[in-house]
């Protein structure tokens, strides 16, 4: 796991790679890649790689990064893990090609000198990656399927500039930080950013599950080699009804394997525990699989002692069935405030979300680990969340009434019932009848014609132009997918999971140097179980995950009610004075105005 960036000066008018704004973009990560730093540049001074590296596989020095290919015609920067490169490294060792090192990073540099654009379809991963082609005069550029791993980049028309993060992009001075009303409404009405947008005009996200070559003539568009839509679009037709019996032993052979592939690693990997099936079945699978010496690590919050949301009881009763060795650490009010400063330095573009991966990355660190397993990614696969049932309900029901949205909507906000319930109500029949519309009413945070009292007036104005949420959101249904289940796992993995979990994971985990891994998250294993998932009940694939264990998961740990993995922000927010300024605007001063809206306004303004 690492900090890749690079500058490519394609255009014959622009001056040469500033070899000084290269490495102020790769020490701008510094902290995702603390064990070691590299850099390249062509003999003709046109492109420039910068790489900051956190060693996980192959710890040696011929390991280190940017690396080239023997012949020299190919070099590379590479931010993530392959899971498979040694099935892939033996495959191309059949075909001649000769290894010097150990890693996963060389084995990507002969995969694409023999396939090229098509060795995408061949990793199993996470990653973001970059290789420039001296034989071809150009870079491509690359990012894992789910999207994992970030890679962030800037055009001027005259140069390429890419980088694991928005702010070293900034960083290096060169690109503008004018800002974009299209990324800041996105923020507003989802809690992140949709990708591609950011919160800057000239700064974008490569899509996930995408390549990008540029050339000297420049960037061409980007060239999708995966989608979460289609793959269930795929799996429905070879979908089946399932018999329960011949569930549980595919669901436990392809949750095994998944384990098996993200436990490759040259370092210990350790587990962040919660009290919840996804990561609980996740350990007892990492048991199986032979894991020895297992470190998990449970957050708890002196306000949650004696409450249900303590998650600490449920994880050591877990922990102490698998025989691991559990570690709570427990989160005070004053921890919280000492650390702000720096979560919100380290938060790459603003969120509603983070908190919870800041801290358990923190402890993780702490215990030496730098490597760790997490269950992100279960409630989307398997059907964990409310909306497998609310977004099908309110389209079967509201359909027909769409027509009178506007109507409704005005009355509701021209009564002053939003300060009585939840401001959402009002989208209630202009959105509720469509797939995209109820999602949006299911995830957004504020609606598009709130924004002008949280932000300014003219800059909502001009990004709810340039930004219409139901689009955007309909763009993760194509191709859409037939049953209702896969429809709202298209919808949570390519959006929510993406733009917030994911995302988040990544700038909270690499501030403390630590990896995180999401066997839940992968392609592999979407193939694998979701001709069966689109046929179970939602939420039923929760109780296959905690039987897929050779112990199953203890009945307390599958019967407990969902409450998410939370932390009492909500609480430390108001007493925070530093985090105040949400009280100078009447919606957010209401009684009850949710907390996730006070947030993402303190967010946008740190």
């Amino acid at each position: 796991m690492c900090g890749i960036a690079g500058i490519y000066a394609y255009r014959a008018s622009a001056p040469a790679v500033d070899a000084e704004e290269l490495r102020r973009i790769r020490d701008h990560m510094a902290m995702r890649g603390p064990d070691g730093s590299g850099e390249w540049f062509a003999e003709d001074g046109r492109i420039g790689f910068g790489h900051r590296r956190l060693s996980i596989i192959d710890l040696s020095e011929r390991a280190a990064q940017p690396m080239h290919s023997a012949d020299g015609k190919l070099v590379i920067v590479f931010n993530g893990e392959i899971y498979n490169y040694r099935g892939l490294r033996k495959e191309l060792e059949a075909e001649g090609h000769v290894f010097r090192t150990e890693s996963d990073t060389e084995v990507l540099l002969h995969l694409y000198a023999a396939h090229g654009a098509d060795m995408m379809h061949r990793l199993r991963g996470m990653f973001a990656f970059a290789i420039a082609d001296s034989a071809r005069g150009d870079i491509f550029l690359a990012r894992d399927p789910y999207g994992i791993k970030p890679l962030y980049y800037a055009d001027d028309g005259q140069s390429f500039r890419f980088a694991s993060q928005v702010k070293a992009l900034l960083a290096g001075k060169r690109v503008s930080r004018d800002p974009d009303a299209a990324g800041l409404v996105g923020f507003h009405l989802f809690g992140s950013v949709p990708e591609p947008l950011t919160t800057y005009r000239d700064v974008r996200a490569l899509p996930a599950g995408t390549t990008l070559r540029v050339t000297r003539a420049g960037a061409a568009e980007p060239v999708r080699f995966f989608s979460v839509a289609e793959a269930y679009r795929e799996a429905e037709d070879r979908a089946r009804d399932p018999v329960q019996d011949q569930v549980l032993a595919r669901f436990a052979a392809a949750f095994a394997e998944s384990v098996r592939h993200h436990m490759v690693a040259d370092v210990p990997v350790g587990i962040f525990l919660s009290a919840g099936v996804d990561s609980g079945a996740l350990l007892g699978l990492m048991r199986d699989g032979g894991a020895q010496n297992l470190q998990a690590v449970t957050l708890a919050y002196e306000e949650f002692q004696g409450h249900r949301d303590d998650e600490a009881p449920l994880a050591t009763a877990t922990a102490r069935a698998y025989g691991c060795d559990h570690h709570v650490r427990v989160i005070t009010e004053k921890e919280f405030r000492d650390d702000l400063p720096r979560v919100f330095a380290a938060m790459d573009q603003p969120t509603i979300d983070g908190i919870n991966t800041w801290f358990v990355s923190k402890a993780a660190r702490e215990l030496g680990l730098k490597s760790a397993i997490s269950g992100l990614g279960g409630d989307e696969l398997l059907g964990g969340y409310p909306s497998f049932g609310t977004v099908p309900w309110l389209v079967r029901w509201l359909r027909g009434l769409m027509p009178l949205g506007e109507g409704f909507r005005q009355f509701v906000t021209g009564s002053g019932l939003t300060a009585l319930i939840n401001p959402k109500f009002a989208g209630l029949l202009k959105y509720g009848g469509s797939y995209p519309g109820a999602y949006f009413l299911q995830r957004g945070l504020f609606m598009p014609w709130e924004l002008e009292t949280v932000m300014d007036r003219d800059l909502a104005a001009q990004g709810l132009r340039a930004f219409e949420p139901q689009g955007y959101i309909a763009q993760a249904l194509a191709p859409e997918p037939r049953t209702p289940f896969a429809k709202v796992a298209s919808l949570e993995s390519s959006l929510y999971m993406r733009n917030q979990l994911l995302r988040d994971t990544d700038w909270a985990s690499m501030a403390h140097a630590v990896e995180v891994r999401v066997p839940f998250v992968d392609a592999h294993l979407l193939r694998a179980v979701a001709p069966i998932t689109v046929r179970l009940p939602a939420g039923e694939g929760k109780r296959y995950l905690a039987a897929s264990p050779q112990r199953p998961l203890p009945p307390e740990i599958v019967n407990r009610k969902k409450t998410g993995f939370g932390t009492p922000v909500a609480a430390w927010l108001q007493r925070d004075q530093r985090l105040q300024a949400w009280r100078r605007v009447p919606q957010l001063a209401q009684a009850r105005c949710p907390w996730a809206r006070r947030w993402a306004y303190q967010s946008a303004a740190a």
